[in-house]
């Protein structure tokens, strides 16, 4: 059994935001109650649309923001309960690739003073052993010795993603969080850039929170998927049993409009009626059930939990009788 390098409990993130003049305040609920583990050399992804609070669960992962509740821990040390020197240790064990290549690099900066920087930070290496680290990193990336005196402008989408991961994966941490990674590329780049991240982990047994949109991509990568929508899980469980027998309406759905070349896999598209409802007048009850074809009384009144179904966790009172 791999050992637990992170876990989420009820993890929760509420922001106050303004109604505009003398209307006072709102809460936003952009993550609410959110539970996963994550093993060493393991991918979670995390899927939904725009808004269902993934990026803000990235934001709580990679400690760049407190939760409002909830328990987080990362390598078995309590988030809540650490003091500024674990805190500091625990930064360098969690890093993100973000999903914009062009705007996460500095454009003033050469890329070999960029990837030195997390050792020039976090380490006590001379200038020389930094180079030579970074050489070596850029080596597994994909990239050449001379890119190490080039300036960001001077890179493709894809290599700018690569340096990217090769700034993630300085430091050697345990878990990596990849918002989006592959969104901003061209398609026959992304298959280069999914592979370099399972060459990477099959390397360094580093476990990933994969964040995407696009399922075509979970499906390549997770071991694990979590659906998000508004700001809660719907459905957790392995890829296997996910892909081959969706079981929440909403994941049923988002899985339908997932393209595929093959004739035999594609499905009946289930259409979505309406927009995602704002976080900041969430409906009662089941989120999802002014959009779910299945929607009863009972999913008006009562928010459906987490439940285990079918070799998975479900948030959904009619599982059982519209998957009959």
């Amino acid at each position: 059994m791999s050992q637990i390098v992170l876990s989420a409990r009820d993890l929760t993130r509420h922001y106050k935001v303004s109604r505009g003049f003398m209307k006072g305040h709102a809460t936003v609920k952009a993550l609410n109650g959110v539970s996963f583990e994550l093993a060493a050399g393991k991918t979670l992804a995390v899927v939904g649309e725009s808004g269902c609070g993934k990026s803000t669960l990235a934001r709580q992962l990679t400690l760049i923001e407190e939760p409002t509740s909830g328990e987080l821990s990362l390598d078995n040390v309590s988030v809540a309960k650490a003091g500024q020197s674990e805190l500091k240790a625990l930064r360098r064990k969690v890093q993100m690739v973000f999903q914009n290549p062009y705007a996460s690099l500095n454009p003033r900066q050469k890329i070999g003073t960029q990837l030195a920087e997390p050792l020039t930070i976090n380490s006590d290496l001379s200038a020389a052993e930094r180079e030579a680290k970074v050489k070596a990193m850029m080596a597994k990336v994909g990239l050449r010795p001379e890119h190490f005196y080039r300036y960001p402008h001077m890179f493709s989408g894809g290599q700018r993603q690569r340096i990217a991961i090769a700034r993630a994966m300085m430091l050697n941490p345990k878990i990596v969080v990849a918002d989006e990674p592959t969104s901003a590329l061209d398609v026959s780049i992304q298959a280069q850039v999914l592979n370099l991240f399972m060459d990477l982990q099959q390397e360094f047994g580093t476990a990933y929170v994969f964040i995407s949109h696009n399922l075509s991509v979970v499906e390549h990568v997770a071991d694990d998927v979590m659906v998000m929508y508004l700001g809660r899980a719907v459905e957790v469980g392995s890829k296997t049993a996910l892909y081959a027998k969706p079981l929440h309406p909403y994941t049923q759905a988002l899985l339908s409009a997932t393209p595929s070349i093959h004739p035999e896999d594609r499905k009946t598209k289930i259409k979505i009626v309406g927009e995602l409802p704002s976080p900041l007048n969430p409906p009662t009850g089941c989120a999802f059930h002014k959009r779910c074809p299945h929607a009863v009384e009972r999913c008006k009144q009562e928010v459906p939990e987490l439940r285990p179904i079918g070799g998975r966790q479900v948030a959904c009172h009619r599982a059982e009788e519209i998957n009959v």
